[in-house]
């Protein structure tokens, strides 16, 4: 049997570009950090050949990475507003945008903390001296958490205690370690460290802590990423979801 190396490395070239053509990354909003991974890991063994690159950070960091042209193929926010700006710019398929998951905004605080609250108004006793809250105009936790505080009358009052952050995770960091005597973050981040957070109470919101999710325009793997998008709305995806604390959608 004959070999021939010109053919062969033809063959190789395919090969190689029919592994790599199955590999997306998606980019997802922080509080989604813990879910997606175990989500990506179910379906990269569903689907052998797919390889899926996961980058998360607030929502508003991950925009501006698309929009400066960070290689991405889907993209999962903590919020419609962000994604609303996506689609806005072009960067998504509309066709594509789906609602995911639903979450619900909390205060925390340290474990050990003998702190209470009753209502917003009490964040503004001398008790609470240092209050994490996420950039409003970046990340959808902080949009969500200032809107609250606006309508309760208390958004100025509370600004020489608040310590922003860049994003959930990082709020829920600064009350697991004590550096802070609440924070605003989701209830599904709060549940991940029940032995070092506690939640204060639940914070309503006028709108739904809704996540959506979208194909990218420019996405290298359109199918691919499509199936990924799909697959994150079947009911073996939403189990996992749901294990993290987040509600169907």
């Amino acid at each position: 049997m004959r070999f021939y190396p010109a053919v062969c490395a033809a063959v190789l070239l395919m090969w190689g570009q029919a592994v790599s053509a199955a590999e997306i990354t998606v980019s997802a909003a922080a509080s989604l950090s813990n879910a997606f991974k175990e989500i990506a890991g179910q379906y990269e063994k569903q689907y052998p050949q797919a390889k899926i690159r996961l980058n998360t950070a607030g929502s508003g960091a991950l925009l501006q990475q698309a929009l400066k042209g960070a290689p991405v193929d889907v993209l999962a926010f903590a919020d419609e507003t962000t994604m609303d700006r996506a689609q806005q710019q072009g960067l998504i398929r509309p066709e594509s945008r789906r609602v995911f998951a639903r979450n619900s905004l909390v205060v925390a605080a340290p474990a050990g903390s003998r702190l209470r609250v009753g209502s917003l108004a009490d964040l503004n006793t001398p008790a609470f001296k240092r209050i994490a809250l996420s950039n409003p105009a970046s990340v959808p936790v902080g949009r969500y958490s200032k809107a609250v505080l606006e309508r309760a009358g208390l958004w100025e009052k509370l600004q020489p205690k608040i310590i922003q952050t860049q994003h959930v995770r990082q709020s829920l960091d600064y009350v697991a370690r004590g550096e802070v005597d609440a924070g605003f973050v989701y209830r599904t981040d709060a549940a991940l460290m029940r032995d070092k957070v506690k939640v204060l109470a639940s914070v309503p919101t006028a709108t739904p802590v809704s996540y959506p999710l979208a194909v990218v325009t420019q996405s290298r793997q359109p199918a691919e990423a499509q199936r990924f998008a799909r697959y994150v709305r079947t009911p073996a995806a939403q189990a996992v979801l749901k294990k993290y604390g987040f509600e169907a959608y």
